[in-house]
């Protein structure tokens, strides 16, 4: 991505990292963080902090909350990049078919 980005949400990226929630520590721990693909975590994207966020795919994971809005995904999606949602109860009961969703759409196989 050869975009600026906002450098003043660095600092908050860092502490979201910190603080994953567990779904987001099972997502990044179990699969992402040694996918053949490259996915940062807490990652800044132009305005925004993503989850997750693979440049090679143009893809952004969010696990859904509260915070997640329909601008964003517009935004960001005007710029080139998908954004999917995954729900928090999917990585507790369906955990491999949302690494195989995943791998999918990185391959561009969706």
């Amino acid at each position: 991505m050869n975009t600026k980005y906002n450098k003043d949400l660095i600092k908050n990226a860092k502490i979201l990292r910190k603080r994953m929630t567990d779904e987001e520590r099972k997502l990044w721990y179990c699969f992402l963080r040694n996918y053949p693909v490259r996915f940062f975590r807490q990652k800044v994207v132009y305005k925004y902090i993503a989850d997750f966020y693979c440049p090679t795919a143009n893809l952004v994971i969010e696990l859904d909350g509260s915070q997640h809005y329909e601008e964003r995904n517009r935004f960001l999606e005007e710029h080139g990049i998908k954004v999917i949602h995954i729900a928090n109860n999917q990585i507790h009961t369906n955990f491999r078919n949302v690494c195989e969703y995943i791998d999918m759409l990185v391959k561009g196989e969706l």
